[in-house]
C-alpha cells in the first residue's frame, strides 16, 4: 500500500514538474531544505503539500530535527511544482528510493497537511491518524497551525505599531 501511494505521489510530481537530484546540505526549518545541485549551485526548496510549525512556535525545532533526520546529507530526487512568494522552489522531495518527505512529516505528526495548496487526501488521512495517536504537534490539544500562528503574529505586530503611532 505504502509503495502504491508513494508511486501515486511520484506520478503527480512527474506530471507537474521536472525531476532533479541534489544533496541536502541545509535544513532551514521543518518544511524548507537547501540542496546542492550537480553544477554546485544551491537551491532552496519549500516542501509541497505540508506546512510545519515556525521555529519560534511550539514543535518548530522538533519539526526541523525530524526533517534533518530524514534527509540531511542524503541525495534526494525532487520535482519542482512551482515557486512561492519568496522565490523558493516548491517541490515534492523523495528519498531512500520511495519515501515522500511531506508524507513522512505529516505521518509523524510534525506538520499539517497544507490543504490550501494540496488535493492529496491521503495526507489528510495521515494527519487524522497522527492526531488520534497524539504524535508530535498533536500531543498538544491546542496545536496552532503555522498559518494561524503567522497571522496572529502579524496582527500583534500591526497592533503594536498602531499603538506606537498614537
Amino acid at each position: 500500500m505504502k509503495t502504491m501511494i508513494s508511486a501515486v505521489a511520484l506520478l503527480m510530481c512527474i506530471l507537474v514538474g521536472s525531476q532533479t537530484r541534489g544533496k541536502v546540505i541545509k535544513i532551514k526549518d521543518g518544511d524548507t531544505v537547501v540542496v546542492l545541485l550537480s553544477d554546485n549551485t544551491q537551491q532552496t526548496l519549500r516542501l509541497a503539500e505540508v506546512d510545519c510549525p515556525e521555529d519560534s512556535q511550539a514543535f518548530g525545532k522538533a519539526a526541523k530535527q525530524f526533517t534533518a533526520g530524514q534527509v540531511f546529507g542524503k541525495t534526494v530526487t525532487f520535482y519542482q511544482v512551482g515557486k512561492d512568494r519568496y522565490g523558493r522552489g516548491v517541490a515534492g522531495v523523495f528519498y531512500d528510493n520511495d519515501k515522500y518527505l511531506s508524507r513522512e512529516i505529516v505521518r509523524a505528526g510534525f506538520g499539517w497537511w497544507y490543504f490550501k495548496a494540496s488535493k492529496n487526501t491521503e495526507l489528510r488521512k495521515l494527519q487524522d491518524e497522527a492526531k488520534l495517536k497524539k504524535l508530535g504537534i498533536w500531543a498538544d490539544k491546542n496545536a496552532v497551525s503555522p498559518w494561524e500562528f503567522r497571522k496572529a503574529k502579524k496582527t500583534k505586530k500591526k497592533n503594536t505599531t498602531d499603538k506606537a503611532k498614537k
